[in-house]
């Protein structure tokens, strides 16, 4: 009998290929973990990526000036339900947080998890006495955020959406900057206010969006102080409907050149803005007209025009990477202006435009039929971009080189929008919306990365039973799967038998 046939040629087979297969095993997983540990490659594959920080929080971790601890004294074992649930989506997202500053050299982001009833002298040398909230501490500041700041709140007590992130990196911002940027919202001449409360004429809800931005603001009268105060990283002017004074505008444009200021200008249609010379010196029109478009898929059903074209620019970033279309209420064109002087350091880019059958009205005072009536009213130039599209949003940077220095020197920055309620209380609540604007100040302010930070949705489910179907429901899980597990084993075993 050849030895290759024996019993024991045939055990020790078994045996060196059990063997092997136990240490291919254990190098798989081994590999594995070697893998895992050394090249962090992670795929977000759920819908809305809730389970990833959005990229404008990792653009502020990487920039933080200081760094920020995080100190979460909610507990998982809490007796009521709610603590112990929001203490495990702020582990899950507190952990990204953590891992997003892991391969930073300082390490700017420390996360603990205290029970300040168990670890009473660690929670003393930090400071801390409050259960149940997160404290976040920068050198000698600090500021907590309470749990009704996590979670987005309907019909009394459902909570629909998880806010964890917006509620951290907003804190994070604010205890990390040893000072904010102030933002002076222009008055005078009849702008939207920033402290008003009125769904139409407010902007109460972008104000506490800035606010939460780290972000100071404040309003400006230029006609009574007469100068631009120092410390103003941006100027803002919504909906004005009164002329600026030439003295106004001869500050605005010192600020924009001498100083390198900041500008934002949202010019609704129907109402002289006294800016055209500082605009021309931007390589902006601003025309006197109202836009309509016949095309039906864009206009929506309230009457409102849909941006569909956005231009790449860190402004209209987020809006192309979400395809949002901003809508807005009346609307003139903004265009560059075709005679401007080339080679200057001015860029001039168009950020948002209609469609390609929209026209400006420039009759659009007389009660009429709006009807394009070729030579009086306003259609794209031949040659201008974009092409057959009129401009809503337009943005301006002039960049200079100055002496002999091998790099350019940034001055100042204005963009324009040809409507003004964009961001009234009544309309900042489109996402679209939030963004483009939101974008336009963060581009201004040289803080380009966007704050685009979507609330995560809570998914609920719930089965509608009576007592009957949940008896069958309770006997079948009980009896009937185990007994189909059974007959489908004895199949198989009558199967090999036979």
């Amino acid at each position: 009998m050849p030895l290759t046939d024996s019993f024991r040629a045939a055990r020790w087979v078994r045996t060196l290929n059990l063997v092997l297969q136990a240490v291919l095993f254990l190098t798989l997983f081994g590999g594995l973990n070697y893998l895992a540990r050394n090249h962090a490659w992670r795929f977000d594959l759920t819908e809305q990526r809730r389970y990833s920080l959005s990229a404008e929080t990792v653009a502020y971790l990487q920039n933080l000036p200081r760094p920020v601890h995080i100190v979460v004294t909610l507990t998982e074992d809490s007796d009521n339900p709610e603590i112990a649930q929001a203490s495990r989506d702020l582990r899950g997202l507190l952990r990204e947080y953590a891992y997003a500053s892991d391969h930073d050299e300082n390490r700017r982001i420390k996360v603990d998890f205290i029970d300040v009833y168990q670890r009473r002298r660690e929670a003393d040398q930090l400071g801390i006495t409050e259960a149940n909230a997160i404290i976040l501490i920068c050198g000698d500041k600090r500021r907590t955020v309470t749990l009704a700041e996590i979670y987005q709140v309907e019909n009394g007590n459902t909570k629909v959406a998880f806010r964890g992130e917006q509620a951290i990196t907003a804190a994070i911002l604010d205890v990390s900057s040893p000072e904010r940027k102030k933002i002076y919202f222009l008055a005078g001449h009849g702008e939207l206010s920033a402290e008003d409360i009125d769904p139409v004429r407010g902007l109460s809800l972008l104000r506490e969006m800035l606010r939460q931005r780290n972000f100071e603001v404040d309003t400006l009268n230029l006609g009574y102080l007469r100068r631009v105060p120092a410390d103003a990283s941006l100027l803002v002017a919504v909906y004005p409907q009164g002329k600026f004074q030439p003295l106004e505008q001869e500050l605005l444009r010192q600020y924009l050149s001498a100083d390198a200021g900041r500008l934002i200008l949202l010019l609704p249609p129907g109402y002289p803005h006294g800016l055209e010379d500082l605009l021309l010196d931007w390589g902006v029109l601003v025309d006197d007209d109202m836009i309509y478009d016949s095309g039906a898929q864009n206009i929506t059903e309230e009457g409102d025009l849909l941006l569909r074209f956005l231009a790449p620019h860190p402004v209209t970033r987020t809006l192309l990477d979400y395809r949002l279309f901003p809508r807005i209420g009346p609307a003139r064109s903004v265009r560059p202006d075709p005679g401007r002087t080339m080679g200057n350091g001015l860029t001039v880019t168009t950020l948002a435009a209609t469609s390609t059958t929209a026209w400006g009205e420039v009759s659009y005072r007389i009660p009429s039929a709006h009807e394009f009536t070729p030579g009086v009213d306003i259609r794209p130039l031949p040659g201008m971009e974009p092409k057959d599209r009129l401009g809503v949003v337009i943005a301006s940077e002039r960049v200079s080189v100055r002496g002999n220095l091998p790099f350019s020197v940034r001055g100042g920055r204005l963009v324009v929008f040809g409507t003004g309620d964009l961001i009234a209380n009544n309309r900042i609540s489109d996402v679209a919306n939030q963004n483009i604007f939101l974008g336009a100040v963060n581009w201004t302010v040289d803080r380009d990365s966007q704050f685009n930070i979507p609330a995560r949705p809570i998914d609920r489910f719930q089965l509608s039973l009576s007592a009957g179907e949940l008896s069958r429901l309770r006997y079948t899980l009980l009896l009937a799967l185990p007994a189909a597990a059974g007959l489908l084993g004895l199949l198989v075993y009558w199967t090999r038998r036979s």
